[in-house]
């Protein structure tokens, strides 16, 4: 008799980020809900000053308020010779209503004439999962690179377009999702966050 599947919640409307989760959970027997397959999903204040407070926070109030086992990522850009800014702003960077595009022109204009060698930055992902009780399990991840000069390519979304990978000559928008699921910071924090979830399921379940 065939294991049934656990369902987990994943807490974000954000469709790049579903259908990021769902290629990173492929091979997990878990069947992935996301906001638009419940109704009545309370909105959650992401007034954390770190991804982790954030991540935490979203993943316990959406298992209590669902009654499965939620996941929760928060995740952003952080520029160094910006001292880490936009940081846990990052998707309400340029305002509250801001699209991804209006955030990217503003971390171009703010580095406007900043040379190539000082735009290094960094995108992190913290991954946590959270029961109805409030018990959690987290990983984080990380991507280094640099800040382009102007916003290139149509694909992802967030900073994407404005963000080249270390060792790449191209911008994350401009990768084909299978090569940027393999080297981005969800994919980092994905890879060590598969072990401790199963783990974290596993117990569970008993």
């Amino acid at each position: 008799m065939a294991t049934e599947k656990t369902e987990i919640i994943l807490a974000t409307r954000n469709h790049g980020k579903i259908a990021e989760f769902r290629s990173l959970f492929k091979g997990m027997y878990i069947k992935l809900l996301s906001f638009y397959d419940l109704s009545g999903i309370p909105p959650v204040v992401e007034d954390g000053k770190t991804f982790q407070e954030n991540a935490a926070k979203k993943a316990k109030a959406i298992a209590k308020a669902t009654g499965r086992i939620a996941v929760a990522d928060d995740s952003g850009l952080e520029i160094a010779c910006l001292n880490g800014v936009p940081g846990v702003r990052s998707a309400r960077f340029a305002g509250e209503r801001a699209t991804d595009r209006d955030n990217a022109r503003k971390v171009l204009k703010m580095l406007d004439g900043v040379p190539w060698a000082e735009r290094t930055a960094r995108f992190v992902c913290v991954i946590c999962a959270a029961t109805p009780k409030g018990k959690t399990v987290s990983a984080e991840g990380y991507c280094s690179g640099t800040i382009s000069f102007e916003m290139r390519g149509s694909h992802g979304f967030g900073y994407d377009s404005v963000f080249i990978p270390d060792g790449f000559q191209m911008t994350m928008a401009e990768m084909e999702p299978e090569m940027k699921n393999r080297i981005s910071h969800r994919a980092d924090a994905m890879q060590k966050f598969r072990k401790v979830l199963k783990e974290f399921v596993e117990k569970e379940k008993k």
